[in-house]
């Protein structure tokens, strides 16, 4: 089986948050994907916690080597595919990335975002849920 996972997840395992472990349990066998963007939304996650001074940037290089330890496959998705998904549910490009992942592979999605979840099962994207 395979997931789109989105980048609340996988900071929460990165960076200890209490979610953590039901995370690693619910995608124990799971191959993940995910939008190339990512990077970008991984790395924007941590400067914004740099400015807010919640981390250090020792503890942020810290947590980006465990990112890049994890075992996920970065795709690429089609612009025009996302923008149509944007406008239609009215949101963001990146959220739109992963649905339109998720559409594409056949994968449900992983995300602790509780708006993403919403817009995903409106367009008919499956969710995983995360058992605390």
């Amino acid at each position: 089986m395979q997931a789109v996972i989105d980048a609340s997840a996988i900071i929460a395992v990165i960076a200890n948050e209490p979610e953590k472990e039901a995370l690693i349990r619910l995608t124990s066998g799971v191959d993940l994907i995910t939008p190339v963007s990512i990077h970008f939304e991984i790395g924007n996650a941590f400067s914004a916690m740099l400015k807010r001074q919640r981390i250090t940037l020792i503890q942020a290089l810290s947590a980006l080597r465990r990112y890049q330890e994890i075992p996920i496959r970065f795709v690429d998705v089609e612009l025009n595919a996302s923008l149509h998904i944007a406008n239609k549910l009215s949101i963001y490009a990146y959220d739109a990335y992963l649905i339109r992942a998720a559409e594409r592979y056949r994968a449900p999605l992983l995300t602790l975002d509780k708006a993403l979840q919403r817009q995903a099962r409106a367009y008919g994207v499956n969710v995983m849920e995360i058992a605390l």
